[in-house]
């Protein structure tokens, strides 16, 4: 007979034998989380209804077509194109869906929208076999899709249409689709998309282009119950609004582009405020957007906006350049203070209460033991999340010894008391020089 071995949960053998474990070293494995989440519901003339998409950038830039209707240097792509210079993910959803499709003999519209207007079905004989028809579909002057078929069954329903398999086909020069509409975009559009938003944790921006104040006092009021009932940190960029609320960034400049509403320049702060890294601030950072932004504004009027609370932009010699990276904040606290009106703040605590609720709820929730070990150890998460902060120049003079965890009022619970130091970028520079 061998001799018992194996592994050991207790000893509790009955057989002579070695029992050896095999267990990793503790080791910390809190991390600081990526950045460049953005979110924004949109109203589009083309896209799925009802859901929520994502895209990155480079899905953009390849896909544009697909996913939008129009391709990525259309005039029309020109919000997303500014999005998308500092944002890496969007998740968007499309306001105006309920519309009709557009259709003819041949085919329907896969979306809604009037971009199906723009879609055209050429079929010609082909010329190696008679019986046979090439079918063509284009998209403005693009084609998008060619197949080779003898009947109208053959075809194969792709990115932008169904086809009718009950249709006869025959040489046509081209036939467009027709009766594509647009829905409406309403405050109805707007919660829905909220409430759908409520899945998605991992979201540093949120932005709204519109000038109505009933919607964006819709968002300020979600981002605020979000950011402090649920423990979802994000910031809202609005055009306009001035919410008096740190987790709001209100955008004061206008764009003057026709065909463009003035609340445009959302895009691209949304961008930037998603984007940012949490180690770095957007004052004075340069506009490298398209739009056309009105900064005809005294020193006087953007000392004010600063007292407003209102993220501006001015003129610095040819460039285009972010005055402050503020959020609407103006109304302070003995618990909020003037630094709370730092976005370069905020997105440094939005980083910490993200990474720690994220260590805990994966490691530790439901797992550890709430004994001096198990609270060593998330002290110990705790302190290398801080410490890759100070060493990124986000925090500094870190004291680990300010980080006290103990035990709650109940077995489960564990309390938290924690200090930091906020760093931010330079801003002003007072300089006294003695002439000899």
């Amino acid at each position: 007979m061998a001799l018992g071995g194996g592994t050991f949960a207790s000893q509790n053998k009955i057989l002579a034998g070695t029992y050896i474990n095999f267990v990793s070293a503790s080791k910390a494995t809190a991390t600081v989380g990526d950045r460049g989440y953005a979110a924004m519901a949109l109203e589009l003339d083309w896209g799925p209804e009802g859901t929520i998409i994502e895209v990155t950038n480079g899905d953009f830039q390849k896909n544009s077509m697909t996913l939008f209707g129009y391709d990525y240097a259309d005039e029309k792509m020109k919000g997303l194109r500014d999005l998308f210079a500092n944002a890496k993910t969007l998740y968007t959803y499309r306001l105006n869906g309920g519309g009709a499709k557009a259709s003819n003999t041949y085919a329907t519209a896969k979306h809604s929208g009037t971009r199906g207007n723009d879609l055209r079905v050429v079929i010609q004989v082909n010329e190696e076999e008679t019986s046979n028809y090439d079918v063509s579909l284009y998209l403005g002057s693009v084609c998008v899709d060619k197949q080779t078929v003898k009947a109208a069954t053959e075809l194969k329903d792709n990115d932008y249409v169904s086809w009718k398999t009950d249709a006869s086909l025959e040489a046509v020069a081209g036939v467009s689709l027709t009766g594509g509409t647009n829905g409406t975009a309403d405050s109805s559009a707007h919660q829905a998309f909220l409430d759908k938003l409520e899945s998605y944790p991992a979201i540093n921006a949120v932005g709204v282009v519109s000038t109505e104040g009933t919607i964006s006092g819709l968002y300020a009021a979600y981002t605020k119950r979000m950011r402090e009932e649920v423990g979802v940190k994000f910031q809202t960029v609005v055009y306009g609004k001035a919410a008096d609320y740190e987790g709001v960034v209100n955008v004061k400049n206008a764009v003057t582009d026709s065909g463009w509403t003035e609340a445009a320049l959302v895009y691209w702060a949304t961008g930037v405020i998603a984007g940012c890294a949490v180690n770095a601030s957007n004052t004075n950072k340069k506009y490298d957007g398209e739009f056309t932004v009105n900064t005809d504004y005294t020193q006087k009027q953007l000392e004010k906006a600063i007292s407003d609370g209102e993220f501006a932009f001015h003129r610095v010699g040819q460039d285009i350049r972010v005055l402050k990276d503020i959020n609407s904040l103006v109304t302070t606290a003995a618990d909020k203070g003037d630094i709370f009106k730092s976005n370069q703040t905020i997105r440094v605590i939005d980083q910490i209460a993200t990474d720690i609720a994220g260590i805990f709820a994966t490691k530790y929730l439901g797992v550890i033991p709430n004994d001096a070990d198990g609270r060593a150890s998330l002290w110990s998460d705790i302190a290398y999340e801080h410490q890759q902060l100070q060493d990124m120049r986000a925090i500094e003079n870190f004291d680990e010894t300010a980080i006290v965890v103990t035990h709650g009022n109940d077995k489960g619970t564990v309390v938290v008391t924690d200090t930091i130091t906020v760093v931010n970028a330079m801003d002003k520079l007072y300089m006294t020089v003695t002439v000899q």
